[in-house]
């Protein structure tokens, strides 16, 4: 009975997020331009993941990467820039969140109000399932290490960066939350700011009675996965039993489990102990406490959720976690579903934000 609503409640948490809204993803709002707003540079280039190599899943190594320079940029030669890295949801890409969060308009639009200038950097994770859950898998490959090393490394490596942590900030939305949450729990010493935004999967046991909508579509996508016997077959199946071979992918990888390589927490229709509790281990809410110095590191947290997205019981929780262990943090619930305000949170205050805490100056400690 409990590991049943376990896998209820974890499938579940990553539908509020995104299974409704699917469609939405790239027709959200769009924010008004700013009279007088200079255009940002945008580049497209591609990032080699060392941390990637040898996936089992065949996802490729080498990533699409898109990066957003300052106004500035290509005339003030002696200038340096603190970076932010902003990372997607699950089932879309970085090319398709460009849409979601509609830059580079919003990011010239906070700059034209007065925000500081920064890079802005739009990582692609992308799996042959819809996401990585910026989690290290040896199914998927170590997407954590991916963003925190492999592209911190090239970016500062290839731009006029300040290579220095209180010159980077983390963001993300929906999985991007998730992963914005995991990533900075475990690298303070490579970020110093973080933004998480609508977060999924945040906990594996929810505090409400499992939906019973919910249960009895569970019983089509476990038959929808029995027939799954490559991952190209992943490609026709549903939105719920897409996310489960996802988040398996990256929680509860198995090697010795081909083609797939990875292991389902239901088996003809039973539970499977051993992999829910992987889960389980996965879920922010579970590991915060083995990270609360960490998370002391940083110069500044903010969490938002919208106040008709389900993901805000389990967001709420995350800033009670913070306030009880007395780490600093800015928290809010604001009008709006999953995905209908993120272009405007971005624009009035995700870069804000950065722009308040980042140092942009190469003497900062």
């Amino acid at each position: 009975m409990i590991t049943t609503r376990l896998l209820c409640v974890t499938t579940l948490a990553m539908g509020v997020a995104l299974g409704p809204r699917l469609a939405a993803q790239v027709q959200t709002e769009v924010p008004p331009g700013v009279p007088g707003a200079k255009p940002v540079t945008v580049e497209h280039i591609k990032i080699h993941g060392e941390a990637l190599e040898g996936n089992l899943e065949g996802d490729a190594v080498d990533r699409d990467v898109i990066v957003f320079l300052p106004p500035s940029y290509t005339k003030e030669k002696h200038l340096r820039y603190p970076v932010v890295y902003a990372l997607h949801g699950f089932s879309i890409g970085a090319e398709q969140w460009t849409h979601e969060i509609h830059v580079p308009q919003t990011i010239e639009g906070a700059f034209a109000k007065g925000s500081q200038e920064m890079i802005v950097v739009l990582p692609d994770s992308k799996t042959v399932y819809g996401g990585s859950m910026y989690s290290s898998s040896v199914t998927t490959g170590d997407f954590e290490r991916f963003i925190a090393h492999d592209v911190v490394t090239y970016i500062d490596a290839h731009y006029r960066t300040i290579p220095n942590r209180v010159s980077r900030g983390l963001v993300g939305h929906s999985m991007g939350g998730y992963g914005a949450a995991r990533i900075g729990m475990k690298h303070p010493d490579v970020f110093s700011n973080l933004y998480i935004m609508s977060p999924c999967c945040l906990s594996p046991m929810g505090s409400r009675p499992a939906n019973p909508a919910r249960q009895k579509a569970m019983a089509s996508e476990e038959k929808e996965l029995e027939s799954v016997k490559t991952p190209a077959d992943a490609a026709g199946l549903s939105f719920f039993a897409r996310a489960q071979l996802a988040s398996a992918a990256a929680w509860s990888p198995d090697p010795k489990n081909p083609p797939l390589y990875l292991d389902l927490p239901r088996k003809v229709g039973e539970p499977q102990p051993d992999v829910i509790a992987k889960w389980a281990a996965n879920a922010p809410l579970a590991f915060i406490d083995q990270y609360i110095d960490n998370l002391r590191q940083y110069r500044a947290i903010a969490i938002d959720v919208g106040d008709q997205d389900g993901l805000r019981f389990d967001t709420t929780k995350l800033h009670d976690v913070l306030d009880t262990y007395g780490i600093a943090n800015s928290f809010e619930i604001y009008h709006g579903t999953h995905t209908s305000a993120v272009a405007y949170r971005f624009k009035d205050h995700v870069i804000p934000f950065f722009s308040r805490n980042l140092c942009a100056t190469e003497n900062c400690k």
